[in-house]
């Protein structure tokens, strides 16, 4: 499974084109997609993103806990899947972003990639400056409630 690590700035052109960051285009290659699967997140304003993997094992998670006709799986299961996009790379490494997600992002002219370990955002790069310092704020103070790390030592 793909793993995403650290935060890149590019442009988007007119057409909705954005150039994915090497390491991201590297994180994913040799997947049986060549490409990444973009979707709506429940709870944020900005695009979520992972490896085709990362999509497939949420599907069997949704099934596995919940069973195919449970309430709850379905509307999660129309809320991101249903609205998932996959994007293969041109030949430049970019994808187009789909409309309907840009518009729900903000994105208009500048993209920012945040990698999140198996997944990935990508949020209006002012809109995320905001939402970074929100998440550096409540890191500090969640992050001395957290088990510690490798059973029991310091991190």
């Amino acid at each position: 499974m793909a793993f995403f690590l650290s935060t890149f700035k590019n442009k988007v052109d007119k057409k909705g084109r954005v150039s994915v960051p090497a390491p991201f285009r590297s994180a994913v290659s040799g997947g049986h997609f060549p490409g990444v699967v973009v979707y709506r997140p429940l709870n944020l304003p900005c695009i979520e993103g992972a490896d085709m993997a990362f999509l497939e094992q949420l599907s069997d998670r949704l099934y596995g806990d919940f069973g195919p006709f449970n309430p709850d799986q379905m509307s999660v299961a129309t809320a991101i899947l249903a609205g998932a996009s996959q994007l293969q790379f041109d030949p430049e490494g970019r994808v187009m972003l789909p409309a309907e997600l840009r518009e729900f992002a903000g994105i208009d002219g500048s993209a920012t990639f945040v990698g999140l370990g198996r997944k990935f955002q990508i949020w209006d790069t002012a809109a995320y400056e905001a939402h970074q310092k929100e998440q550096l704020a409540l890191a500090s103070e969640t992050a001395p409630n957290l088990p510690p790390f490798g059973g029991g030592g310091q991190a």
